[in-house]
């Protein structure tokens, strides 16, 4: 028995032997491929099994252990690097609603504020230096404008004039060439008219400066005030605002709940206060400053104005004077020279 048993495991192993010969290379290759795939697929099925779990243990971890409720889970690599967990600012949103809060509860104050001054319902705080010098400088903008925008109006209308001058000082000088008998004539009126459009010329230059430097002074200089005069008064709105508030809790009952309320309502105010006056002091010092400049730019433009108006009048009545002597002195000559036919016949 025991040698039959041999005899047929001999048997066996020349049988796989043959087997083995029998199999090509090739498919011994494919075989080996295969199986190594089957080795590394079942290797990244645990490494993606034991991530899994260890990135639910992480997050029940942090869901257990932080207050956070923002937690930003960054996937692992392919190549397989460690799973980071990022937590998020938990005071972030908060802060923010805390933020619209605030504001939301200023502007309704503010806003019930100017209503019930609008309707004489509501005490305001009024500055008895500050504010009528404000009133008195946007009376003088308007009327600054309104006086800018006539000089402008003034300097297109001589622009036409110097225009229409040179027009009919070239038409003057064509008559004369063709009109022998009447040349002094149209030469004189030429004459005039091309010294006048000329003058008309500087004094239009004159006022053109002129309004260049109003435009300056009234929308910019002022303006640039006036925007400060706005900021002025919506910091006044809401010092008023949270002073009634503050007025409002001081009549009420004073217990363990007010008490707070009136602490923060008194800290809030005295911020208020100091934000009204810092802003008050500044538009101050800049409406000092504006009225001393407006005075110094108006006296200087004012006088070349006046100056330029002045030498374009003297100017054209010396040189028409000195015109009209020489017209008249041609004109004598000439009547003296040319007898009337009516003396020759």
């Amino acid at each position: 028995m025991m040698e039959a048993s041999e005899e047929n495991g001999d048997v066996a192993a020349a049988s796989n032997t043959t087997e083995e010969e029998e199999t090509p290379p090739e498919d011994r290759r494919h075989d080996d491929v295969d199986l190594k795939e089957t080795n590394s697929n079942s290797n990244h099925t645990g490494e993606d099994a034991a991530d899994s779990s260890t990135t639910a243990a992480a997050a029940e971890v942090a869901m257990e252990t932080d207050e956070s409720p923002e937690v930003t889970v960054v996937p692992q690599k392919p190549n397989g690097g460690p799973v980071v967990i990022e937590a998020g600012n938990k005071n972030l949103a908060s802060e923010k609603l805390e933020r619209v809060r605030k504001w939301s509860i200023s502007k309704y104050k503010c806003t019930r504020q100017a209503l019930a001054e609008r309707m004489g319902r509501g005490s305001r705080t009024v500055d008895l230096d500050l504010e009528p010098r404000l009133e008195l400088l946007r009376d003088d903008r308007q009327r600054y404008d309104h006086m800018t925008k006539l000089a402008q109006t003034l300097a297109s209308q001589f622009a036409q004039f110097s225009v229409t001058q040179k027009a009919m000082a070239d038409a003057f000088t064509e008559l004369s060439f063709k009109t022998k008998n009447l040349h002094v004539e149209f030469d004189m009126n030429a004459e005039a008219q091309k010294f006048l459009s000329k003058s008309t010329e500087t004094l239009q230059s004159a006022i053109n400066a002129f309004t260049s430097d109003m435009n300056t002074l009234v929308n910019k200089t002022i303006e640039d005030t006036m925007i400060n005069a706005k900021q002025y008064e919506a910091a006044r709105i809401e010092y008023d605002a949270y002073r009634v508030d503050l007025e409002e809790l001081n009549m009420g009952p004073r217990d363990a709940i007010t008490l707070p309320k009136l602490e923060q309502a008194q800290k809030t105010f005295q911020g208020q206060r100091e934000r009204y006056e810092k802003v008050r002091d500044d538009l101050s010092v800049k409406v000092k400053l504006l009225e001393e400049n407006r005075v110094k730019v108006l006296h200087n433009q004012l006088w070349l104005l006046h100056s330029a108006v002045a030498a374009h009048c003297l100017s054209c009545h010396s040189f028409l004077e000195k015109n009209m002597q020489q017209a008249v002195e041609h004109l004598n000559v000439a009547s003296a020279d040319a007898p009337s036919w009516l003396e020759e016949s």
